[in-house]
């Protein structure tokens, strides 16, 4: 119910030409399909759907072919397949997201695993699809993009917005060097409020750029003073405090 909430909040406040996506993903097909229809109810454009993972030894292809393909056919909105192996420990097979591309209403995936390798070969294998492929962290932005990639859903995004959408823009026009020298300076921020501080470490960022991170729920526990000075100096010694 919360979570129908925020999206419809977001969406109230949200001008109508800008794109709303809402992660639906439950570990049941029935679950995600009921979330989803309530996302898009609320407003949601289009369902982010995590891979179902408390069962991931069970988690074959064809079971996530069956789970994502239901999906597909019974939302009515686009879907976006979500794989963040870091979190879920499963990371979706290639074969899965190949035979998913072709569903009419799974329009891309946001990969964080982070493996170059695999996503240029999901944006070849896909190629012919009306499919994208968006990395899922900021720190390999640039490398996504020279392999194919559409674009990005970044958490450092919430904190630098601004310089993401100008790497965007240079890698959009061809000028490698100023990307890489900006993306250079973006990653260990990026990997500090991720994988080593994570969602405490992003809220307290959000503080220093004028957002409301505010506090986290347990079990979450807030940054100690020393953990904010190393987070202050990712970001301090590339340039952004």
């Amino acid at each position: 119910r919360e979570r129908v909430e925020v999206v419809s909040c977001v969406r109230r406040a949200l001008p109508k030409d800008r794109l709303l996506l809402a992660g639906s993903g439950c570990e049941s097909t029935q679950a995600t399909i009921e979330l989803t229809v309530s996302m898009a109810e609320a407003g949601a454009d289009v369902a982010l759907v995590v891979t179902p993972c408390y069962y991931r030894g069970a988690m074959t292809t064809a079971a996530l072919v069956h789970h994502y393909t239901e999906v597909g056919d019974a939302s009515p909105i686009p879907v976006v397949l979500y794989s963040v192996p870091a979190n879920t420990g499963l990371d979706l097979p290639m074969e899965a997201v190949i035979t998913l591309a072709q569903h009419p209403n799974i329009i891309g995936i946001k990969d964080s695993g982070g493996d170059i390798t695999r996503m240029g070969l999901m944006v070849h294998k896909t190629r012919q699809e009306d499919f994208q492929v968006l990395a899922g962290s900021a720190s390999f932005l640039l490398a996504s993009y020279a392999v194919g990639a559409s674009g990005g859903v970044c958490a450092l995004a919430n904190v630098l917005g601004d310089p993401l959408c100008q790497l965007d823009h240079l890698c959009r026009k061809g000028q490698w060097q100023e990307a890489r020298d900006l993306q250079h300076r973006l990653i260990e921020p990026n990997t500090a409020v991720t994988r080593r501080f994570g969602i405490p470490g992003l809220k307290k960022a959000m503080e220093w750029f004028g957002y409301y991170g505010g506090p986290c729920r347990a079990p979450l526990a807030p940054l100690s003073p020393a953990q904010v000075e190393e987070l202050r100096s990712s970001f301090s010694a590339n340039g952004w405090l």
